[in-house]
């Protein structure tokens, strides 16, 4: 895996380091002992998968404060969407910034996303599929949320 910082404390676009043949390619596309050198969580508990039948969509900003915010490692699996996470901590030096990127099954790219960020998206295809790794245990169903 490929880690790049972003301009936001803490948060990184994470990009595939492929091994290419004449099949198409293999590559990791999570590490726990990556993750550890690079000082990001690597205890993840949960995927979730958000599925969006009309281009346009807009699911968020969502938010978990302490004791219960999480980390996300978002990936696109189907179509193309734009990913805008916000720095909520008012500790960091990058507090109230925030950074959009595009997510898209093509580019195969994951935005990892610290706890302390507010994080949402649009879609830009009809049927896209977003794929979420998180570090907290959470279920919600209509308006009703459990952690």
């Amino acid at each position: 895996m490929i880690m790049h910082p972003t301009s936001l404390h803490g948060a990184y676009v994470i990009d595939l380091e492929k091994r290419e043949d004449s099949r198409g390619f293999f590559a990791r596309a999570w590490c726990r002992r990556e993750f550890e050198q690079h000082h990001l969580v690597p205890d993840l508990m949960q995927a979730n998968l958000s599925y969006n039948t009309i281009k346009g969509t807009l699911r968020g900003m969502h938010y978990q404060a302490a004791p219960y915010g999480e980390v996300k490692l978002v990936r696109c699996t189907r179509g193309r969407l734009y990913d805008v996470i916000v720095d909520l901590r008012p500790e960091s030096f990058t507090y109230g910034r925030w950074l959009g990127v595009e997510l898209t099954a093509d580019n195969r790219l994951m935005l990892y996303v610290p706890a302390g960020f507010a994080h949402g998206y649009e879609t830009l295809e009809d049927n896209t599929e977003a794929l979420y790794l998180v570090s907290e245990y959470f279920i919600c169903f209509d308006v009703m949320c459990v952690v």
